[in-house]
C-alpha cells in the first residue's frame, strides 16, 4: 500500500499503473464508511497476492487530486475508489460496498492468477533480453504462453523472440492458434506479416537478380515486393520499407494493398520494439495534476517513416 500526494502522483500512480493495476482509495479521517472500507481493501490486496496495488489518498490533504477525480467521474462523496491502468483512471465505485461486490469490480480489471504469472515471466524475459540473454528470455516467454495461452500480449512477445532468433517453424506453430485474430490485433497482424516474409524469403531470387529486374522495369512491383520481403525477413526494417514505399507511391492498391499493409506491420514491430518498458499513457486533460502531463517516448526513425507513408497516401 502506498500513500499518494502531488509529489509522488506521477511516479507512483500514473507510471506505476503502467506496470500493475492500482486501486486508489480516496478517504478522509472524519468519514465513517471510509474506516469500514479501508481495512477491507487492505485485506483484498493481500488476498490478490500482488495482482493489484492499493493506494490511498487523503481527500483533506490532497484536495486538488481528489477534486479532479471527483469531477471526472461525477462523484461528490467518499469513500471513492478509482482503478488506474496503463496510466489512466478507467473505472471506479463509491461507498463502503460489500466484499463480494469489490471482488467483482477487481476481477473486471485485475489479471487472473494465470495472467499475472505469465506477465511475471514476460517481465523477467524483458530483463533477460536487456542483459543480452536471448535464449533464457525465449524460454521465459515460452513458459508465459504455456501458463496463459489466451494472453495475446505474451504470445506476441514470444513470436517476436522466436522470429528474431530465426525459429520460423516454431513461430508458425505459436501463431496458428491466434491467426484468426489478426484483424483485431495489430501486434498479431504484424507477426503474421513477418512470418509471411520469412516464408517468401526462402524461395526469393538473389538480391542481384531482383535489383536487375527492378532496374529493367521500375514498375516491376512483384520483384520490388520480393526484395522488400527478403529485407523484412532479415530484419532490415528500413530497407524493406524503402522498397515498399516505392510501390505505394506508384500504385497504392497493388495486390490488395500488400505493400501498405506490410509497411504498417513493420512500423508496428519497430514501435513496440523501441517502446520503453512501463511507459505510461498520456493522462486525460482533466487530470493534469499540478500542470504535469506525461509525454510518451517516440522513436525518430519510426516517426520519419510514418510521415513518409502519410505523404505517399495523402
Amino acid at each position: 500500500m502506498i500513500d499518494i500526494s502531488i509529489q509522488n502522483f506521477e511516479a507512483e500512480l500514473i507510471q506505476g499503473s503502467a506496470k500493475l493495476p492500482i486501486l486508489l482509495d480516496i478517504w478522509a479521517p472524519w468519514c465513517g464508511p471510509c474506516k469500514t472500507l479501508g481495512p477491507e481493501l487492505e485485506k483484498l490486496e493481500i488476498a490478490y497476492a500482488g495482482r493489484f496495488k492499493l493506494a490511498k489518498l487523503n481527500a483533506d490533504e490532497q484536495g486538488e487530486i481528489a477534486g479532479q477525480l471527483s469531477q471526472m467521474f461525477g462523484v461528490r462523496s467518499i469513500p471513492f475508489c478509482v482503478m488506474f491502468k496503463d496510466g489512466q483512471p478507467v473505472d471506479g465505485f463509491v461507498g463502503a460496498v460489500p466484499e463480494a461486490q469489490i471482488r467483482e469490480f477487481l476481477d473486471r480489471h485485475v489479471p487472473s492468477a494465470e495472467e499475472a504469472a505469465a506477465e511475471a515471466e514476460v517481465e523477467e524475459a524483458q530483463e533477460l533480453l536487456a542483459e543480452g540473454d536471448a535464449a533464457a528470455a525465449l524460454e521465459k516467454l515460452r513458459e508465459a504462453v504455456a501458463i496463459a495461452p489466451g494472453n495475446d500480449a505474451a504470445r506476441y512477445d514470444y513470436l517476436r523472440a522466436l522470429l528474431s532468433a530465426g525459429h520460423v517453424a516454431e513461430a508458425r506453430r505459436a501463431f496458428d492458434p491466434v491467426a484468426d485474430k489478426v484483424t483485431l490485433d495489430p501486434r498479431l497482424a504484424a507477426a503474421g506479416h513477418w512470418l509471411s516474409a520469412c516464408d517468401a524469403a526462402t524461395s526469393a531470387r538473389s538480391a542481384e537478380a531482383l535489383a536487375a529486374a527492378i532496374s529493367a522495369d521500375r514498375r516491376d512491383f512483384a520483384a520490388r515486393f520480393e526484395l522488400a520481403q527478403t529485407h523484412f525477413a532479415a530484419q532490415r526494417w528500413t530497407a524493406a520499407m524503402d522498397e515498399l514505399l516505392e510501390i505505394v507511391m506508384r500504385d497504392k492498391a497493388w495486390n490488395d494493398e500488400a505493400a501498405r499493409k506490410t509497411y504498417v506491420a513493420i512500423l508496428e514491430l519497430m514501435s513496440r520494439s523501441t517502446k520503453p518498458k512501463a511507459e505510461a499513457s498520456v493522462v486525460k486533460a482533466t487530470l493534469e495534476v499540478a500542470g504535469k502531463v506525461i509525454n510518451t517516448a517516440s522513436d525518430p526513425v519510426v516517426d520519419q517513416y510514418r510521415r513518409k507513408l502519410s505523404m505517399a497516401l495523402f
